[in-house]
């Protein structure tokens, strides 16, 4: 029976999906270190992970025999992507199933800022009765400046300008402006016209500090700063200072450089004391809504890699996808894409007389990956041919 190990809380439909196909699966709340996760892969196949768990490649090194990851979650920085896939591993994640709900708490988080929401709160909790408009405002009218115009800015993008907000965007590609928003040419002319600024870049390295002092210091006197991308985007330090100083008037923030691995660690962070603050602990997508959806959508894209070979949507290997085809065997050979190699895949399989049904090739980058239906299974002496092919980086039968 083949195992699944699911860490991080994930949604319980995952690994009851799983079950109904066939899987042993183990489920643990919390993240793992890399040595305590190397033990836990012991025998198993498919590796479930959310945020906090690294899959690093003395991890993919010391269990050569974990066939995919699936990330519950947007992000896959967490797993060395480049060098799982050159050892064969398949990674996946859910990249559109928790945007609403990253957009949601990013709309309540700029009501609250501009209406101050936070600080009315902590008076009240102090004995203090401030009831005051002074530094509240309606969003209707406001600019929101959105970093990073994807999945989440662009749907962002669309429930402001519902609320009445004008909205401007940058992002380093070229994107198609959703309704009445208006792309900018530069960062600075973003920041120096939002009354609201919001990021939402992805986890690449080269992302890590993107948003430090230059970039406060050019925002507008008053506006508000949310961060609910990733922890390393954005200088916390250079944050606190501008807010001290009372240039920025508010911000939210839902990550951090450095986050406890499981629920009920301690934690602490500079901007604890701020008064129109908002610190939330990394749940922009944690509705049950969307783990729900998360979790559908990951152990699909797994089951299907494990029992049919389909790599769609995956986000390291040549992407294929293929529907089942009864009465034959499929071979899925992943190499490295080199010249040939297909054309050797076919001459070991006709050496044995072997009829192909149906045959696919996808190759990206450095990859190749050929599925083959054959009519018959095929003897060890041309599996073992397979496997000793210039290139090949993983082989596997599925029947």
């Amino acid at each position: 029976m083949p195992k699944a190990l699911l860490l991080e809380n994930i949604h319980p439909f995952a690994a009851q999906s799983l079950r109904n196909h066939g899987f042993e699966v183990e489920t643990l709340k919390g993240a793992l270190g890399e040595d305590e996760l190397i033990d836990a892969l012991d025998g198993v196949d498919l590796l479930g992970i959310r945020s906090k768990t690294s899959v690093t490649r003395k991890v993919i090194d010391a269990r050569p025999g974990l066939s995919a990851v699936g990330c519950f979650c947007i992000g896959t920085n967490q797993v060395d992507l480049d060098y799982a896939g050159k050892h064969g591993l398949a990674v996946f994640n859910a990249p559109y199933s928790n945007t609403r709900s990253v957009v949601e708490l990013v709309i309540c988080d700029i009501i609250c800022l501009m209406r101050r929401i936070p600080a009315h709160t902590h008076h009240m909790k102090q004995g203090v009765w401030d009831k005051s408009a002074a530094g509240s405002h309606e969003v209707r009218g406001k600019t929101l400046g959105i970093i990073g115009y994807g999945n989440i800015g662009s749907q962002l993008s669309v429930l402001a300008e519902a609320l009445g907000m004008r909205v401007v965007f940058y992002d380093i590609e070229e994107k198609l402006a959703m309704g009445n928003a208006h792309r900018c040419d530069t960062l600075n002319e973003l920041l120096e016209q939002s009354d609201a600024v919001s990021i939402h870049v992805d986890g690449r390295k080269t992302n890590t500090g993107f948003f430090g002092e230059e970039q406060f210091a050019h925002m507008k006197q008053d506006a508000i700063f949310i961060n609910l991308s990733r922890g390393f985007v954005a200088d916390i330090d250079a944050l606190k200072r501008h807010l001290d100083s009372g240039h920025i008037s508010g911000a939210a923030v839902d990550v951090f450089p450095v986050e406890p691995k499981s629920s009920g660690d301690r934690f602490s962070t500079p901007l604890a004391d701020e008064d129109n603050m908002i610190l939330t602990p990394h749940i922009g997508g944690s509705t049950l809504e969307a783990q729900e959806a998360i979790g559908h959508f990951v152990s699909q894209r797994l089951e299907d890699y494990w029992e049919k070979g389909s790599t769609m949507l995956s986000v390291n290997l040549p992407q294929i996808t293929l529907s089942s085809l009864p009465g034959t065997a499929r071979i899925a050979h992943l190499h490295a894409n080199l010249p040939g190699v297909l054309a050797k895949v076919n001459r070991v399989l006709g050496e044995e007389n072997i009829n192909i049904a149906a045959q696919a090739l996808g190759t990206e980058g450095e990859l190749g990956y050929v599925v083959t239906d054959v009519a018959q299974m095929p003897g060890e002496a041309a599996l073992e041919a397979l496997r000793h092919i210039e290139g090949t980086i993983r082989m596997r039968v599925i029947s």
